[in-house]
């Protein structure tokens, strides 16, 4: 039970940490889950003797999951409470179903992503007007691209 919690707890924690590398610090997505993993996952492997097996093999792919999730653009989720509620639900996609995905590549990501999408799918779900509101968020989205081009040139 407390194995899970702490797993849980990573997944939120990488995330927001991420996201805020990301967003906040303006340091880029791919940089700022690279260090972030690469100083969890560096501590680990250089002092395993400090968690219990378990946490120790899982934690380093909790975090680098969840650094996936922190790599979202602020445009795209621009809430921490957001970005923790996705932490929240990729940790438990990896509690629930890591031993159906051993031996598939892509999985942390895969998870990731399914964890950004059901969040930020939320308000669409809450809408009456569902259709109505895809639609005007896809179209807002192309004619952004077109008037950033524009003022471009």
């Amino acid at each position: 039970m407390i194995h899970t919690a702490i797993l849980i707890f990573t997944g939120i924690f990488g995330g927001l940490l991420t996201y805020y590398f990301n967003n906040k610090l303006k340091l880029g997505g791919v940089l700022s889950s690279s260090l972030l993993t690469c100083i969890v996952a560096g501590s680990i492997h250089f002092f395993p003797s400090l968690l219990p097996e378990p946490l120790a093999k899982h934690i380093p792919l909790v975090f680098i999951g969840s650094s996936f999730v922190g790599m979202v653009s602020s445009n795209q989720l621009s809430t921490f409470i957001g970005v923790a509620l996705s932490g929240l639900v990729y940790s438990l996609i990896y509690i629930n179903t890591s031993q159906f995905f051993d031996g598939f590549g892509g999985a942390l990501g895969t998870s990731a992503c399914i964890s950004l999408l059901v969040i930020m799918s939320i308000p669409y779900l809450r809408s009456n007007k569902k259709m109505t509101l895809g639609f005007f968020q896809l179209r807002k989205m192309i004619f952004k691209d077109k008037k950033k081009k524009k003022s471009l040139k």
